[in-house]
């Protein structure tokens, strides 16, 4: 059995370029399944956030539209309420890596607020890459990978293939002329690989220890390959 660390934002907002306040957190999907594989798998799972502050769903997220249909809601909401480690996270400041076998971040706009200028996720990541700890990162979640730098100054991901919510995605859900910046756009800055597939398919990269999904149709995939690099 091992012990994967989700880290997830604590924000239950995203700051439009107009200076709105859109209600957000995390994407229920992008959670739950990971969640599930992860669990049927064997292993434990232990939640972390800034602050220690307990995650805040999309509530978009649990609509049968954004699920494939009411089954498909009813099944996150349902792994949702099994989810107890939610209720208990860790504070993000005081998590060490060498406790745990794999990291994982889920998405949603979430990370978009907090989680892309928090100091110690980016230290965090940045030590996974140095590591060779399992990391995975699905669709907004790779915000983070903005506050990681090394000594040097640059961005600990330049380099590394990699993919993430897109801006065509981000335009067809709404957002893209709403946002301050486009999470594609900064990651492209920050000398990344970008892999582009098309819209909402499912689509994982793996390139060394890290996997990321562009979308939130990629979690459950995401999370198979995530096993196979715990293998």
């Amino acid at each position: 059995m091992s012990k994967i660390l989700f880290v997830m934002t604590g924000a239950d907002h995203w700051t439009l370029a107009d200076g709105t306040k859109h209600p957000t957190g995390y994407w229920a999907e992008e959670a739950a399944a990971p969640y599930g594989v992860f669990k049927d798998a064997g292993h434990e799972i232990v939640v972390a956030t800034p602050g220690g502050v307990v995650p805040h769903v999309d509530k978009g997220s649990l609509a049968p539209e954004a699920n494939g249909g009411e089954e498909g809601a009813a099944k996150v909401s349902q792994t949702l309420a099994s989810f107890a480690e939610l209720q208990h996270p860790l504070r993000l400041e005081d998590v060490r890596l060498d406790d745990y076998d794999a990291v994982f971040y889920p998405g949603g706009h979430g990370p978009m607020e907090d989680l892309a200028v928090n100091a110690d996720s980016g230290k965090l990541l940045t030590r996974a890459l140095e590591t060779g700890k399992p990391l995975a990162l699905v669709c907004h979640a790779p915000a983070a990978m903005l506050a990681a730098t090394g000594s040097d100054g640059a961005n600990s991901f330049a380099g590394f293939r990699l993919t993430g919510f897109t801006n065509a995605e981000e335009s067809q859900a709404g957002f893209a002329d709403k946002a301050k910046w486009l999470l594609q756009d900064r990651l492209v800055e920050a000398g990344v690989d970008f892999r582009e597939s098309e819209p909402w398919a499912p689509h994982v990269v793996s390139d060394r220890n890290l996997v990321t999904g562009q979308n939130p149709s990629s979690s459950a995939p995401l999370a198979t390959e995530l096993l196979k690099k715990l293998a």
